[in-house]
């Protein structure tokens, strides 16, 4: 028989789905990623692991005056208190505290190889020793006088802070990356000096507009330095949103020899390039001669970085050359910018820099709030013990005597002089050398002190001004500290102009004629030179071939997904060789369950006709189509339950439509309208029904289509057919082709 305690749980015990029990946990797990591991908190711009470790350099006396620890002891005092993750995750955390090319203000001063800008991977723990900056302490200031909330470690042995008081706006001044389940952040780096003027500026207007702000924290500062070419208005824009690019290049500068030859500098790159891999892809461009203006690089960094480019003629330009590379390697950059942030501890939010900026302040009015309550508590009870004190130089000898004789001296100290115990319990504790006459006028003049102190807190804690007004001297304090911090002056210069968008990359890469194949199980190659479109090229078993055109090196390839995005691929950049190519979803973010569907040359002064199965579409210019990222562009969007067809150039005066249910209907070109992007209009009005194909042509020349033969027919008597935008159509003449295609 089962006992009792068995039969009680099987009777408690309820049947759930398996998706049901697999949702609820693998939502827990999604709540606890975001909340206590990938995203930073807004108040001190930290995650729950580097505030451990913070945390445990604290308890270990790491102060930066102080003397330096094993990294390995502090990984493991870390997991063993507080984190227990591993001891790999936690040190991988601390060496990047202690990296000065990814942190802009580091918080951990490290001793040994903690890595470098290279992408080399820190020593082993048990090699390298660390220890506080000034900087990490200011976030930890006033710790111990109550300023945040404490909470039990993972068995409960011990406490750890909730959140550190931060004595400035840590996470826009350092920035912070994490990946969390359905949800990421990237936040930029910014200059404390613009931080606190900015915060400083909201303090006395709270409701001030973002354009007014961005005269103080114009933009991002990185610890790589670099150049940003973002315009004012599109870092605006990116703020405003939360989301948004940021734009970097590398500093460079052109330096002459004796002999009037002159060679390019590269001072400082773009944040998070790995200087070794960017070297890499230079080199791969003077190998394959992919830039005809550069003849040779050499890597002369020491701990400053010096790039040279050597040119093939010195009567080039060198911005010329410079436009070149800016376009084709990691010299420019894109920092993609994601504020999502826990904003009060809790709720993840995508905010503003304002926003983030006004929780900590609010952060900082809280631990003004209590620290001085705490500061009132303990000048209670000085106070308190002050009074006994002079009580008891008033009654001395009566109260020598009562300590002598008395059996019980605190007692008849209570009873006599009317004390409360912990007066009582000073006085005895009192030392005979604080009985001299000085003591009692010192006692007197730090009673009067701790008095004015007291009034002074209570004034400041009734009134919210006083309260600001003290930040702003805090703040203020603090950015005389940072001036005293190495490299805390801004690095990241910014450019309010940019003219640079006109330059054309035919200018560096050398035109070559070449011959694109795109395969129907989505395989694209290039093959060099002119090749016959019709022959038989070399395809994989079982694949056929989709698309052949032709193009040059310096050309850009357009493809059409049948999920309405549009891409853009350089020509240069499709694979060539001797293989069969790569499949098209290894070079655009293309999902398994679209397909390409178009496949053409890119001309910016072309249009484009796209429709969906459901008859929608409209015209759209084929420069707003250009995808400058691997995502593509978003033109058609479609529908739920609907599907794209296809786009057409825009090469006639009329376009004709052809439904599943064999109607035939002509539209004019000028009867469809141009959007940018959207679901588009209605081109013809199929019931139970799809739109089987489209085709532009010119009425003059009449409507072709191809029959069976290869052949092609023409007609030229099309009135029966012509109609307005969503109208039905009738039948297609004798002879049209039973697939519903034009071609």
């Amino acid at each position: 028989m089962a006992p009792q305690s068995l039969l009680d749980e099987l009777e408690n015990k309820h049947e759930v789905s398996l998706g049901d029990a697999i949702s609820e946990r693998y939502l827990q797990y999604a709540l606890s990623t975001i909340m206590h591991r990938a995203l930073p908190d807004a108040r001190d711009g930290l995650k729950p692991v580097q505030r451990r470790i913070l945390y445990a350099m604290r308890e270990l006396n790491l102060g930066s005056n102080g003397i330096f620890r094993k990294s390995a002891k502090i990984s493991g005092d870390v997991m063993g208190n507080y984190h227990p993750h591993g001891d790999q995750a936690i040190y991988d955390a601390l060496a990047r505290m202690a990296q000065d090319f990814n942190l802009r203000y580091p918080l951990v001063d490290g001793q040994g190889n903690f890595g470098n800008i290279d992408g080399d991977k820190p020593a082993s723990s048990r090699y390298t020793e660390a220890r506080l900056t000034l900087v990490a302490e200011h976030l930890l200031q006033g710790l111990n006088e109550d300023t945040v909330d404490f909470r039990p470690n993972y068995d409960d042995s011990s406490q750890e802070p909730v959140i550190l008081p931060a004595a400035f706006p840590n996470l826009l001044a350092n920035g912070s990356t994490g990946i969390a389940v359905g949800m990421a952040t990237n936040i930029p780096p910014h200059n404390i000096f613009d931080l606190i003027d900015t915060c400083i500026y909201l303090i006395k207007s709270p409701n001030a507009k973002s354009t007014t702000l961005m005269n103080r924290l114009k933009g991002p500062d990185f610890p790589t330095g670099g150049t940003i070419v973002s315009t004012p208005e599109q870092i605006l824009n990116a703020y405003e949103s939360g989301r948004g690019q940021i734009r970097v290049r590398a500093n460079w500068s052109v330096e002459t020899n004796n002999r009037k030859q002159w060679s390019i500098i590269v001072s400082d790159i773009p944040f998070q390039v790995q200087k070794s891999k960017l070297i890499e892809n230079l080199a791969k461009i003077v190998q394959n001669k992919k830039i005809q203006l550069l003849a040779d690089i050499r890597d002369e960094s020491t701990e400053q970085i010096r790039i040279v480019l050597e040119p093939k003629s010195y009567r080039l330009n060198p911005e010329t050359l410079m436009e070149g590379l800016f376009k084709l390697t990691e010299l420019e950059s894109r920092f993609s910018m994601n504020l999502n942030v826990l904003i009060d501890g809790l709720r993840p939010k995508v905010c503003t820099p304002w926003e983030i900026l006004k929780a900590f302040l609010d952060h900082r009015k809280e631990v003004l709030e209590r620290r001085s309550r705490f500061r009132l508590k303990k000048i209670d009870q000085r106070l308190l013990i002050l009074e006994g004190f002079l009580v008891a130089f008033i009654n001395l000898d009566r109260v020598i005597a009562i300590i002598r004789f008395d059996d019980h001296p605190k007692l008849k100290l209570i009873e006599e002089f009317d004390l409360v115990e912990d007066q009582a319990e000073a006085i005895l504790n009192m030392r005979l050398r604080s009985l001299r006459k000085l003591e009692e006028i010192e006692l007197k003049k730090e009673q009067n002190s701790l008095t004015e102190e007291r009034s002074h807190l209570d004034d400041l804690l009734q009134s919210e001004d006083l309260q600001w007004k003290e930040i702003t001297t805090e703040l203020k304090k603090t950015r005389e500290v940072f001036k005293k911090v190495p490299d805390s002056a801004r690095k990241t210069q910014l450019l309010e102009e940019i003219q640079f968008d006109e330059f054309e990359l035919e200018e560096v890469i050398e035109s070559e004629p070449l011959t694109i194949i795109f395969s129907q199980l989505g395989w694209i190659r290039k093959l060099k030179g002119t090749l016959p479109l019709d022959q038989d090229f070399k395809l994989r078993d079982g694949d056929e071939l989709k698309f052949a055109l032709h193009a040059r090196s310096t050309d850009k390839l357009i493809l059409f997904g049948s999920n309405g995005r549009f891409y853009t691929l350089p020509a240069e950049a499709a694979p060539g060789g001797r293989s069969l190519g790569e499949p098209i979803n290894q070079i655009i973010n293309l999902t398994n369950d679209a397909e390409i569907l178009s496949l053409f040359v890119h001309d910016p002064n072309r249009r484009l006709l796209v429709a969906s199965q459901s008859g929608n579409g409209f015209i759209v210019n084929e420069a707003d189509a250009h995808a400058s990222t691997k995502i593509g562009k978003q033109i058609l969007v479609l529908r739920e339950n609907d599907c794209t067809l296809g786009c057409w150039a825009v090469e006639g005066s009329h376009v004709a439509l052809i439904g599943s249910n064999r109607k035939l209907l002509v539209v004019p070109i000028t009867e469809i309208p141009s959007r940018q992007k959207g679901n588009g209009v209605i081109l013809m009005r199929l019931k139970n029904a799809k739109l089987s194909d489209a085709q532009v042509f010119n009425f003059e020349e009449g409507l072709p289509w191809k029959i069976k033969s290869g052949k092609i027919r023409v007609t030229r008597e099309l009135d029966q057919w012509i109609g307005k935008r969503a109208g039905a159509g009738s039948p297609p003449p004798r002879g049209f082709p039973s697939t519903n295609k034009f071609s």
